[in-house]
């Protein structure tokens, strides 16, 4: 046999399990990397069963983000409008539009409408909506300028690292909670040294320690 392989065959298994080793690595590295919201959810921007453009409703009509999503600041959970709270106006405005069709089925029949969801939080993370928008925390900073977009799309990885960066800081995102629902508002922190210092007198009065332990979130 050592006449038909030359010696350096000996060293082939053990090169075999290096190469393979490092593949494994290349491989976990880029899934890891590349499989993040990051890569997988910002830029999301789903087609809805009707076509609603918050730049209309918010910037031209002058509507509140708690018109329709009305507990927010009460819930863990951010809620989606039912079709009755749609038909508040559209009962006057628009009653025969086809767009609108799939609102008035939903009226009339009760069954809601199938609104595909852009932002999820995963199974196995908690978050609280009405504690961070009575803190400070504006609508903006984790769903962008939805008051500006005709479709709503995912901006923000809202990644663990996304997360636990405001939690470290969070004198550097709050903004005064009269703003909360104001998305043109500005930050404390980018209102010069007063808004600075205001943020971090917030912070301390309010006792904002936001969890950075893995409990947190991961309960």
């Amino acid at each position: 046999m050592s006449k038909i392989f030359p010696k350096s065959a000996n060293k082939l298994p053990l090169q075999i399990v290096i190469y393979l080793g490092v593949l494994a690595g290349i491989a976990t590295a880029g899934v890891t990397y590349y499989m993040t919201p990051k890569y997988t959810r910002v830029g999301y921007a789903p087609v809805q069963p009707v076509p609603f453009s918050h730049a209309k409703h918010v910037q031209e009509v002058g509507l509140d983000c708690r018109y329709c999503h009305s507990n927010v600041d009460k819930s863990y959970h951010s809620n989606v409008p039912t079709s009755q709270t749609c038909m508040n106006c559209h009962n006057q405005i628009k009653t025969t539009s086809p767009l609108l069709k799939p609102i008035r089925d939903s009226y009339a029949t009760g069954e809601a409408v199938p609104w595909v969801w852009i932002h999820q939080t995963p199974d196995y993370a908690y978050f609280n909506h009405s504690i961070h928008v009575n803190r400070g925390v504006s609508c903006v900073e984790c769903h962008g300028k939805v008051n500006e977009m005709d479709v709503v799309t995912h901006m923000q990885p809202l990644s663990m690292g996304f997360c636990i960066e405001c939690h470290r800081n969070p004198e550097a995102r709050i903004r005064n909670p009269k703003d909360v629902f104001n998305l043109d508002s500005k930050r404390l922190a980018e209102q010069g040294d007063a808004g600075v210092k205001q943020a971090a007198t917030f912070v301390h009065d309010w006792k904002v320690k936001p969890p950075q332990s893995c409990s947190g979130c991961h309960r």
